[in-house]
């Protein structure tokens, strides 16, 4: 039996975390019930749950020695003045104004 979590609240200053839209019930009461223990015990068995995951497959065909070449060349472009960076408060304000605006 499969049901929506509607009735599942998440806590006040967690915003962009969510449950899934649909557990089944087994897996609503052991929600429930970790929920309601303290933090370290929820932590505790985060990790265990992670930890009991199969690893992602890699979706990213990554080349070191071309990771190596580009890192390199960025870092040139740093140090001769070639790049020019940016504060990350006035990135992180600027991005955040644009999700903000849609």
């Amino acid at each position: 039996m499969v049901i929506a979590l509607g009735c599942l609240r998440r806590s006040e200053g967690r915003a962009g975390r969510g449950y899934a839209a649909e557990m089944t019930s087994d897996a609503v009461t052991v929600l429930r019930e970790a929920l309601a223990l303290p933090d370290s015990d929820r932590a505790d068995i985060a990790a265990e749950l992670l930890a009991s995951l199969p690893e992602p497959p890699s979706t990213l065909d990554v080349d070191t020695d071309e990771w190596a070449q580009e890192i390199e060349r960025r870092a040139r472009g740093v140090l001769s003045g070639e790049t020019v960076a940016e504060d990350w408060d006035a990135v992180e304000e600027r991005i955040v104004g644009k999700l903000s605006n849609g």
